[in-house]
């Protein structure tokens, strides 16, 4: 059974009830100086990338329902619309550099304070950066798999194919989303040509975790492995709506790990924090990097 789609949260008196966030970085530096942390992030650390977030100010649920998987996989039409949208955003996420927030990342890992990172993203920005043993909680949508007989490929290689089977294809892209999916007309989704698995004839889709679809077990597994031997979770950037990031942060806090939140806004995770800090990603994560330049952990 896969799980109803969460894709708002509003917070609750638990949460309207705590004083705003700090813009004073230092107690989260001094947790961070210890060692021990693991990361988790989520949208907001790539927005100054030039890929919006889902929730924030400017985030594309205002105004976008991003695809479901069953949507997806329930007709034809669905996956027209999907990958004909895909086949434009995709060459943005592809395109996206690495900023600030995600070099401090890789930066402070090197150093030893970081053990792991678990990303919610599918931008592969944090790799790109440098960070190492990412776990890509939703998938990459550098990956495609096939439904039927399971066989993953590059992305690009999809794109050359999808390229030659619509080679008049050309639409004026209003927005990218963080799932790679753009949004165009109607009437310019409907002439998009699909392609299927090269291997069996199956249906493709790319290697990330739709809203609706169960992120793998082994996975989920791996996460909580993770948070058990932590001695801190350092969230990033994730507002914590979704379930699927939202219970590692809530198992950290009663197993008695300290959670340190950097978000701008409220999050779901915020009753369980003991430090929460309202900055923008870049500017904190460097004033964090600036702030532990003693002795390397590594």
């Amino acid at each position: 059974m896969r799980s109803r789609p969460t894709l708002a949260w509003a917070p609750g008196p638990e949460v309207l009830a705590l004083e705003p966030g700090s813009t004073d970085i230092g107690p989260v530096a001094q947790t961070v100086a210890d060692g021990g942390v693991v990361v988790l992030s989520g949208a907001g650390i790539s927005t100054e990338s030039g890929i919006p977030d889902y929730r924030g100010e400017s985030g594309s649920l205002r105004t976008h329902t991003p695809m479901t998987y069953g949507d997806f996989v329930a007709s034809e039409d669905g996956r027209q619309r999907y990958w004909a949208r895909s086949h434009l955003g995709w060459r943005t996420i592809a395109r996206a550099a690495p900023n600030d927030g995600h070099r401090a990342v890789a930066a402070l890992q090197a150093r030893g304070y970081f053990n792991s990172v678990i990303t919610q993203n599918v931008d592969g920005l944090h790799q790109a950066a440098g960070a190492r043993d990412v776990i890509e909680l939703h998938g990459n949508l550098d990956r495609v798999i096939c439904l039927s007989c399971g066989t993953t490929s590059a992305r690009e290689a999809l794109d050359r194919r999808l390229k030659d089977a619509n080679p008049d294809f050309e639409a004026e892209v209003t927005r990218i989303n963080p799932d790679g999916d753009a949004e165009l007309p109607a009437e310019a989704v409907g002439t998009f040509r699909l392609v299927d698995c090269t291997n069996c004839g199956g249906i493709l889709k790319p290697d990330v975790v739709f809203f609706g679809e169960n992120v793998p077990k082994s996975r989920v597994e791996r996460c909580y492995d993770l948070i058990d031997t932590a001695d801190s979770v350092l969230v990033l950037g994730s507002s914590l709506t979704v379930m699927s990031g939202f219970r590692f942060v809530r198992h950290a806090a009663k197993s008695g790990i300290p959670v340190l939140i950097i978000n701008q806004g409220l999050t779901r995770g915020d009753p369980y924090a003991t430090e929460r800090v309202n900055l923008p990603l870049g500017q904190a994560l460097t004033e964090l990097l600036q702030e532990t330049t003693g002795p390397s952990h590594a």
